[in-house]
């Protein structure tokens, strides 16, 4: 009998554990807000638009996941002639390639910070990067930010030069709303 009541506790117990780890995450969509730089010695810039959804999960971040994109057409170097040149073949081939994306593949929380990985995708080169970001919650909303760096000539984008640096610092604040 002793048996029988500890497996049927033993199978509740294991139930409940299951039940609550298969409630998915928040759905959100990224909203007005946010922004997404790139600096070095010249050039820098923003990116005008970024789209794209997060699926938070405060209690189990290991159940976040992101999946962004950002239209390169929508980049601003504050000088219109090099914004119509970083659309060309030898930069960001927009016509074949016309957005950026950063999709997670796992999601840590590390201190007060979430170490998030994943495949980032630009001109068609996908490489793993992992990024870290602090979060802020405030009622319905969410917000993400940091920095990386990106190796752009890992990407094909542009050749090796003495005037474009080989790295962009990239800063980022991604805030969503709750779907």
């Amino acid at each position: 009998m002793k048996k029988v009541i500890f497996v049927v506790c033993y199978g509740f117990a294991f139930l409940v554990s299951l039940g609550f780890s298969l409630i998915p995450p928040d759905a959100y969509e990224v909203s007005s807000g946010y922004s997404i730089g790139f600096k070095s010695a010249d050039p820098s810039g923003n990116f005008k638009t970024l789209t794209g959804t997060v699926e938070y999960d405060s209690d189990n971040v290991a159940n976040t996941k992101f999946n962004l994109k950002i239209p390169v057409s929508s980049i601003n170097t504050g000088n219109g002639s090099r914004d119509k040149k970083a659309q060309t073949e030898e930069w960001f081939d927009s016509k074949k390639y016309p957005n950026i994306t950063f999709v997670s593949s796992k999601v840590e929380k590390i201190g007060s910070s979430l170490s998030i990985a994943g495949n980032l995708t630009i001109k068609g080169v996908t490489k793993k990067y992992t990024i870290l970001a602090t979060v802020a919650e405030s009622g319905n909303k969410i917000t993400f930010k940091g920095s990386f760096k990106v190796n752009r000539i890992e990407f094909g984008v542009g050749k090796k030069s003495d005037v474009v640096p080989d790295h962009m610092n990239v800063s980022f604040v991604v805030p969503a709303t709750k779907k």
